[in-house]
């Protein structure tokens, strides 16, 4: 038997890249994956990628505790009780220096990033398992951070906070940690390193490379396995970390 086998996880953000690896790594290991997205058509798609009898999933804005709320319920409803719970959504705003940066999008980006994960906290830990695991994905800049790019470092700095206070809040009995990702292969990174650089994709994507010490973009699935790790007997002492998967950027 698989190390997850019965237990269930829930992903927001869960027909993004990183979101959907992490399913498909966690449904490997054996759990029932219920994943929450803004997207209908996304959603739809990453479903069918996944085991149908072992996975479902709910349209839900993670800035809208109704919505979350409900999603926690409706996943508990299908698979019972919470044993992994990933809160990725996320969103990523504009390039601009602090004094031009607009409010509207700082406070979106603060909305999604940090509310939207202390909602998912909120509603899902109450109905998670004794020797649960709550994974929070930050970033590198979470842990570091580049001019121009305020609200998407504060918002991921802002989750270390979050991950460090839940993590003596729920010890014993609920592990917590934040994974790091460096430039991962997805849309959601190359749309971000089009902006910064101003140039075609690939040659924006290699302007990038060149500050990662590996020299290349993480996979989405080694990401996703990063998570299923954190989820797993494996990391059974940890609680409370930064787990930066960056390729050495924060070194």
């Amino acid at each position: 038997m698989s190390e997850l086998t019965g237990k269930s996880a829930f992903i927001t953000g869960g027909s993004g890249s990183i979101g959907l690896a992490s399913a498909h790594a966690l449904a490997e290991a054996g759990a029932n994956v219920f994943l929450a997205d803004l997207d209908q058509t996304a959603l739809d798609g990453a479903l069918a990628e996944l085991p149908a009898e072992r996975s479902a999933g709910i349209v839900a804005d993670v800035t809208d505790s109704d919505a979350v709320a409900a999603a926690v319920s409706e996943a508990c409803e299908r698979f019972g009780e919470l044993d992994v719970v990933f809160a990725n959504a996320g969103i990523f705003g504009v390039i601009a220096p602090v004094t031009e940066y607009p409010q509207d999008v700082f406070e979106r980006v603060m909305a999604v990033n940090v509310l939207g994960t202390f909602l998912v906290a909120k509603y899902a830990v109450p109905k998670m398992r004794r020797g649960g695991s709550l994974i929070i994905n930050s970033s590198v800049v979470g842990l570091t951070s580049d001019p121009g790019i305020a609200a998407y470092a504060t918002s991921k700095h802002a989750l270390v906070g979050l991950m460090r206070t839940l993590a003596k809040e729920l010890a014993p009995g609920i592990r917590v940690n934040t994974i790091h990702p460096g430039p991962t292969d997805n849309s959601f990174q190359h749309k971000i390193e089009v902006e910064a650089i101003g140039a075609s994709e690939a040659d924006s994507a290699a302007a990038f490379e060149q500050m990662i010490p590996l020299a290349r973009h993480a996979t989405a699935a080694e990401i996703g396995a990063v998570v299923a790790f954190l989820a797993g007997d494996g990391a059974g002492f940890m609680t409370g970390a930064t787990v930066a998967v960056d390729g050495g950027m924060s070194a």
